[in-house]
């Protein structure tokens, strides 16, 4: 039997105890914000399909829906594989008067943990992450509610997003950190000193909008370098991201069967060390 595509790009221990691939699966568009999928169908063929291609790693949210990725999830693949690894996070959605917002008070990590735990059928999030920073809020509140779950055993491990350097100090202050999950890519590297913390400690760095969509697809030298492979531009920026750091786990989202499966094929895909260089040294312009 071959080996499933999305094995190809190694693995990487959570906590030092929990492998996954280092190649997962973003479920924000599955539903997107705000929205219902148009075929839920379709959505648990892809979700299936993705653990056919060995990710063995899905990351989604309270929020994304809200509520409905998670419900997805739980449709398309309870009961789960045992290798999978499902990755949700908490802090995010209405507040008040304001429609959308973060929201870290630990009454609202614990409400969504909760919600979470009821809609994925679990007795135990895998890895429950903090959506965002709660300006109102200090990460260390927001971060001991997450400690607090996991005593209790409804958290197995615990991270953090969207946060600088000092913000995920503070959280490792409070209890170990296995993920964070920071914008990065190819065109925006704003979190380099965050993604040097994380490859010093050994923490998994998810960057979310791995690829930068359209904003990638002109790049001269993203293009010649797929060109010579025979890739696509999209294909190029993962494994970049890939050999970028041996912490990096993309996890590249979409609604689609075989822009899954192209995203996955990237971790087959070897870029050399001057490509590696000609593209870092570049952005992909």
């Amino acid at each position: 039997m071959s080996e499933p595509l999305a094995s190809r790009a190694g693995r990487i221990k959570l906590g030092g105890e929990v492998a996954a691939s280092r190649l997962g699966f973003g479920a924000m568009r599955l539903p997107g914000v705000w929205r219902r999928p148009r075929d839920p169908q379709e959505a648990h063929r892809l979700l299936r399909r993705a653990i056919e291609l060995g990710v063995n790693l899905i990351d989604t949210a309270h929020a994304y829906g809200p509520e409905t990725s998670e419900r997805l999830i739980a449709e398309a693949l309870h009961p789960y594989p045992q290798e999978l690894i499902v990755a949700t996070k908490g802090g995010y959605g209405p507040r008040g008067s304001r429609r959308w917002a973060a929201d870290g008070r630990p009454e609202t990590i614990r409400r969504h943990c909760e919600r979470s735990l009821e809609l994925l059928r679990l007795e135990r999030i895998d890895l429950l992450q903090l959506h965002t920073l709660d300006p109102t809020v200090p990460i260390e509140e927001s971060v001991g509610a997450m400690v607090e779950l996991q005593g209790e055993g409804k958290v197995r491990m615990v991270g953090v997003s969207n946060v600088g350097v000092e913000e995920l100090e503070r959280a490792r202050a409070v209890g170990e950190i296995v993920s964070v999950q920071n914008r990065y890519n190819l065109s925006d590297r704003a979190s380099e000193d965050v993604l040097a913390v994380c490859d010093r400690a050994g923490i998994a760095f998810l960057p979310w909008f791995p690829i930068g969509a359209g904003a990638l697809a002109g790049a001269g030298e993203l293009q010649a370098v797929a060109s010579a492979h025979g890739a696509t531009a999209a294909q190029v920026a993962i494994a970049w991201l890939l050999q970028r750091s041996p912490v990096m786990l993309p996890i590249p989202g979409t609604s689609s069967i075989p822009h899954l499966e192209e995203n996955t094929a990237a971790a087959g895909l070897r870029l050399s060390a001057e490509e590696v260089r000609r593209l870092s040294t570049g952005g992909g312009t």
